[in-house]
């Protein structure tokens, strides 16, 4: 997973230029509420999944149309594995369909597909499949769309951490040489910038191990709106809100 993530920031080291609305260069999203959303259909889950991957397909495109260089999606932790196993394999099964039915479109729109998260132990055939996403849109320049898979920040922490230990332990590396900058290089968001704006939706208001290094000074939207119901105007809300604070950074 490391040398992968390192390997893609390695052939592009450049940070995506531009900005959308208000300034935004990166905004995180935590889909949250497909389940909530299928119960009170009184659907099986597994359809309230199926209509959030359309949310997610609208989300890519509004993202396209609003010209904001990044966008983060969180759609599946690292403790996500604890699910019911059926549901976990809808949810790999949602992946996979997702990129073998998208993936020529999101080529076609300029989208440059990243993939942030373990890939240790995942199957060959999905593994392959990531490979696949990333390497045919490589060398896009439109919207950076990284998807956090069999991802955990805390988990992503320690690996850096875990890195830079071992080039001290080969002499490789000053400890006086760890800093900020030097950890983050070992992140596997390495080369893109720090959100601006987290949005979680379904009204839960908490980050579930998600960027927690690269949100340190970002802002949070929590909506109430379930995740398949994310449409434009649920959007354009999350960042009209972003639109009315003063980031300080610490400052006054």
């Amino acid at each position: 997973m490391e040398q992968a993530a390192r390997a893609i920031v390695e052939a592009d080291p450049a940070t995506p230029a531009g900005a959308g609305p208000f300034g935004l260069r990166h905004v995180g999203i935590i889909m949250d509420g497909n389940g909530r959303w299928a119960n009170r259909r009184g659907l099986p889950r597994g359809l309230g999944h199926r209509a959030g991957l359309e949310a997610l397909r609208a989300t890519v495109r509004n993202f396209v149309d609003l010209g904001i260089p990044v966008l983060t999606v969180y759609s599946f932790s690292s403790e996500n594995w604890s699910r019911p196993a059926a549901e976990v394999a809808d949810l790999l099964g949602l992946l996979r369909l997702f990129i073998r039915s998208d993936l020529n479109d999101l080529n076609r729109r300029n989208v440059r597909v990243r993939v942030i998260g373990e890939r240790e132990g995942l199957g060959a055939d999905l593994v392959a499949l990531l490979d696949e996403a990333e390497e045919m849109t490589r060398t896009n320049t439109g919207l950076t769309m990284a998807v956090a898979f069999n991802y955990g920040a805390r988990q992503e922490i320690v690996r850096a951490a875990q890195e830079l230990a071992r080039e001290v332990a080969a002499g490789r590396l000053a400890p006086a040489a760890i800093t900020e900058a030097a950890l983050a290089g070992r992140l596997t968001t390495a080369g893109l910038p720090d959100p601006d704006l987290i949005i979680r939706t379904s009204g839960e208001q908490r980050i579930s191990n998600f960027l927690l290094w690269q949100s340190a000074y970002a802002e949070f939207v929590f909506t109430p709106v379930l995740w398949p119901d994310f449409d434009r105007a649920a959007l354009d809300a999350c960042i009209a809100e972003y639109g009315t604070r003063t980031r300080r950074f610490g400052g006054v």
